[in-house]
């Protein structure tokens, strides 16, 4: 890198600073030397415009990998707007046959470009990328197309009929985010590792409680979760229609901007009973009355004034799921959101009522959380038996 480009990617370092509160530290500077200067103003206009921080995320680093991608496919930086051969040539390099692959080299992805994007930690996986990924992709470089004032050729039948054929032929099933479902009997497994009297039990408890009974909370819902959010209700009868029976906490959480909401849909999920009494406990023992709600807890005990990063949520899972005795392979922090819609579903809770507390808007992909073990206790496929 000569003294010039030096002194550019030092100028979008320093500007990306301003985005330190989205974008990643320590990507910083990698981000930085992929990126042009355009792509950096086109980042800071969007964060100045409200778009959501994960929404944000992901554009920055689908960015950075299409402009490395372009440049050692084609020695030359990222078009605006993209012609179309660019569009497909991106889909044959991410999306091809492995049988294919074996008798012709040249099949799929060139080796200099994959040697290329190794070299950069921008390529880690084996074989061709998930459909999901390069469909992401080519959405977030619409996107950017569009805010730059440009029209694309991503409605072009050619790339549509490209994506088609190339999905069928890479033959690849799609990844869960979770390969097995948190259920309630993996939960209570997981909260049988926070009994003891310290504030990372107590903490963790109520992260885990939270996201479950909010309705399966995304990492990031669970980790941008502020004390503002939380609106105590009245309390409710254990047995709505028993006026004998006790009653339980109430408390309403606002979401916010989610993936499915936006800051003005003042969506809500209700928590009841027990999750409520952990999240208090929580916030009476670590002395939080503002600011975000689950925080870092140094060595000491000490609980921090920041946030909770997403990926904190997760390992604060995994680290649960091995006291357990659990494979911590098998689960993450996804697992919650799968695992309150397949224990809904276990017990009888119409789906309908489920999504309004999960705030899932499509039927089809909230019932695509119904995991196959689950399916295997099921009526639906012993018909015969």
């Amino acid at each position: 890198m000569n003294e010039v480009s030096s002194a550019s990617a030092l100028k979008r370092a320093e500007e990306l600073d301003a985005l330190d509160a989205i974008l990643p530290f320590d990507r910083r500077d990698q981000l930085a030397a992929l990126l042009t200067d355009d792509d950096v103003a086109t980042l800071k206009y969007l964060a100045k415009e409200g778009m959501g921080a994960n929404t944000l995320k992901a554009l920055a680093s689908d960015l950075a990998y299409l402009e490395a991608w372009c440049v050692l496919a084609t020695n030359a930086p990222l078009p605006w707007p993209a012609p179309e051969a660019l569009l497909l040539k991106f889909v044959a390099h991410h999306l091809w046959d492995p049988a294919r692959r074996e008798n012709d080299p040249s099949h799929g992805m060139p080796t200099e470009v994959e040697i290329g994007l190794r070299s950069q930690g921008l390529l880690r996986s084996e074989g061709p990328h998930a459909p999901a990924t390069v469909r992401r992709r080519l959405t977030s470089w619409s996107i950017l197309t569009r805010w730059r004032g440009l029209s694309g050729a991503f409605s072009a039948p050619s790339l549509k009929s490209a994506l088609r054929l190339a999905v069928r032929a890479t033959n690849r099933p799609r990844q869960r985010k979770s390969k097995s479902a948190v259920t309630a009997d993996i939960l209570a497994q997981l909260l049988s590792t926070c009994t003891a009297n310290k504030l990372v039990d107590i903490r963790d408890r109520a992260i885990l409680l939270t996201a479950f009974a909010s309705g399966g909370r995304r990492r990031s819902e669970i980790a941008d979760l502020r004390v503002d959010d939380l609106v105590e209700e009245e309390p409710v009868r254990a047995i709505p229609d028993d006026p004998a029976s006790p009653s339980l906490p109430c408390l309403s959480i606002r979401l916010g901007r989610t993936k499915t909401t936006g800051p003005d849909d003042d969506a809500r999920s209700l928590m009841i009973g027990r999750p409520v009494e952990a999240l208090n406990s929580w916030l009476h023992m670590a002395k939080i009355d503002n600011g975000p709600v689950f925080r870092r807890i140094d060595q000491w005990g000490n609980v921090d004034r920041r946030a909770l990063t997403p990926q904190s949520i997760n390992l604060i899972l995994k680290a649960r799921c091995v006291k357990a005795g659990l494979d911590p392979q098998k689960f993450s922090s996804h697992g919650l959101r799968s695992g309150y819609l397949t224990e809904a579903a276990n017990r009888g809770v119409p789906l309908p009522e489920a999504m309004q507390q999960s705030q899932h808007r499509s039927v089809a992909q909230a019932a695509s959380y119904y995991n196959n073990p689950e399916r295997k206790r099921g009526k639906a496929a012993r018909l015969l038996v």
